[in-house]
C-alpha cells in the first residue's frame, strides 16, 4: 500500500515562494504519473499540475501556469511543486496523488493514491 506524505506548506506573503514535497513509501511511484491538486475551503478539489513517470511531460492548470513547476526525483520517490509569485487565491490544502498509469490527465479519476495534504496560506 503506497503512502504519500506532503510537506513544505506554510504561511507566506503574496509574491513569495514555497516548495512542496511529496514522498512515497510502501510502494513504488517510479512507473506512475504524479499529480498535485488543491482544495480551498468550500470548493471542490482541483487539478494543479501533473508529471509523467519519466518526467518528459508536464501539465498545469491555467491558473498556475508560468508560476508553478512540478518535478520529480524517482531515486528519492519524491515529487516537488515549486510555487513562485504566490497569490492569496492560491491558499488551499495541497494534495499529491499517484496516477493509475505512467500517464494521467487532470481528472481525479486518473489517480488512486492520495496524501493527507499540506496547508498553504498566502496573505495579501
Amino acid at each position: 500500500q503506497v503512502q504519500l506524505v506532503e510537506s513544505g506548506g506554510g504561511l507566506v506573503q503574496a509574491g513569495g515562494s514555497l516548495r512542496l514535497s511529496c514522498t512515497a513509501s510502501g510502494g513504488t511511484v517510479s512507473y506512475y504519473a504524479m499529480g498535485w491538486f488543491r482544495q480551498a475551503p468550500g470548493k471542490e478539489r482541483e487539478f494543479v499540475a501533473r508529471i509523467t513517470s519519466s518526467a518528459t511531460n508536464t501539465m498545469y492548470a491555467d491558473s498556475v501556469k508560468g508560476r508553478f513547476t512540478i518535478s520529480r526525483d524517482n531515486a528519492k520517490a519524491t515529487v516537488y511543486l515549486q510555487m513562485n509569485s504566490l497569490k492569496p487565491e492560491d491558499t488551499a490544502v495541497y494534495y499529491c496523488a499517484r496516477g493509475r498509469t505512467s500517464w494521467a490527465t487532470h481528472s481525479r479519476n486518473d489517480y488512486n493514491y492520495w496524501g493527507q495534504g499540506t496547508q498553504v496560506t498566502v496573505s495579501s
